[in-house]
């Protein structure tokens, strides 16, 4: 596991919707070339968290902090963020008709740059991630999520993934609504994407992606706070005994 500073680093944070606390003091740290998974039941906060990150305005920050490369970006807008590194995942990806994921991914890349990437250059890089993670050339020419299925919408975004190249990987509930192939495609994917200059954080409520992708670290979230944090085995343990005996653990 790596032992440099953190690139993502959330400091007791406290986030409310509509004047109602969601997460309630979660403290946690990400560093490049980490994989870290975060799970819990539904309703934990899990998505909340993710979408704090990214500073989505829905999410409201009223206590902590949230720091990126040492920097606190409370004050970030989401596309500076996304800009800078920061890369998230849907749960459920939009589909965007007469959009092709060429011509997405072209603008993607162009506007974290402050000159335009070469069409040349483009190329060269889309047709690398697209033989790296295996995606058929003809989703490349197909509008954007427009009649996908679940898998080929998750490949879809390792492939953002993959060509926006940034340092740190939120992925929001990856594996839901996949069979038990597109799961293993999808976590190939993550898998060829993982390296040294890329910081991963897993959001699941199961075991089930973790089988593919394993974590240096497991973060379990329970009403808003972390309350247990260990290696890849306690990702194991919850799939034996569910999450009752630290709910159970965390009321008291």
């Amino acid at each position: 596991m790596s032992q440099a500073r953190p690139t993502l680093e959330i400091r007791d944070l406290h986030v409310s919707i509509d004047n109602k606390e969601i997460l309630k003091g979660v403290n946690l740290s990400v560093a490049e070339g980490e994989v870290h998974a975060l799970m819990g039941p539904n309703g934990a906060g899990k998505s909340t968290l993710g979408n704090a990150i990214m500073g989505h305005p829905k999410y409201t920050v009223t206590q902590g902090d949230i720091l990126y490369r040492g920097e606190s970006i409370l004050g970030w807008t989401p596309d500076a963020r996304a800009r800078s590194g920061l890369f998230l995942s849907f749960q459920y990806p939009t589909a965007i008709p007469g959009v092709t994921v060429v011509n997405f991914l072209r603008q993607a890349v162009n506007a974290g740059r402050e000159q335009e990437m070469p069409i040349r250059e483009f190329r060269t890089l889309l047709t690398e991630k697209m033989k790296l993670l295996k995606v058929p050339d003809e989703m490349a020419r197909r509008y954007l999520n427009d009649g996908f299925s679940g898998g080929e919408k998750k490949k879809a975004e390792i492939l953002q993934l993959g060509v926006l190249q940034p340092r740190m990987a939120i992925l929001d509930e990856t594996d839901s609504g996949l069979d038990v192939d597109a799961l293993r495609t999808v976590a190939e994917g993550v898998n060829a994407l993982a390296g040294p200059e890329l910081g991963i954080l897993i959001i699941t409520h199961y075991n089930r992606i973790l089988s593919y992708i394993r974590p240096d670290t497991v973060h379990v979230l329970i009403d808003g706070q972390v309350v247990r944090s260990g290696g890849a085995d306690l990702a194991n343990e919850i799939e034996e005994r569910g999450y009752d005996w630290l709910m159970a653990g965390a009321a008291a």
